[in-house]
């Protein structure tokens, strides 16, 4: 027999989403792991998936605004998870962490650019 899930559990998995970013917002995840899988690693992965979709969809001559929609989709994303490295960073106040703030920033100018 199964047992029954505990009140509220339901409600924290739909809250899955939003407790991804929550987490980083506030800081609660670490810094390592923010800058280095969620920004560079997923975060870049995103951004060159939606650039070779707009070449597509460029070679396709489709209208400009709509490759340039899909090019700049991932803008609010990268920008959340720069400010996401600097908060976290800023608790930590080593040099690693303003390493990664430099970093953060130099990738986010990268990203809006390219």
């Amino acid at each position: 027999m199964d047992k029954p899930e505990p009140a509220g559990s339901a409600p924290a998995k739909a809250d899955h989403g939003a407790g991804f970013f929550r987490a980083r917002w506030r800081g609660d995840t670490p810094l390592d792991r923010l800058f280095w899988r969620d920004m560079l690693l997923a975060g870049t992965a995103i951004n060159i998936a939606s650039s070779g979709l707009a070449l597509m969809l460029l070679g396709l001559k489709l209208p400009l605004w709509l490759v340039l929609t899909v090019h700049l989709l991932p803008v609010p994303y990268n920008i959340f998870l720069a400010l996401a490295v600097w908060r976290t960073a800023e608790k930590t106040g080593s040099a690693e962490a303003s390493l990664m703030m430099l970093g953060s920033a130099l990738w986010l100018i990268a990203t809006v650019v390219v």
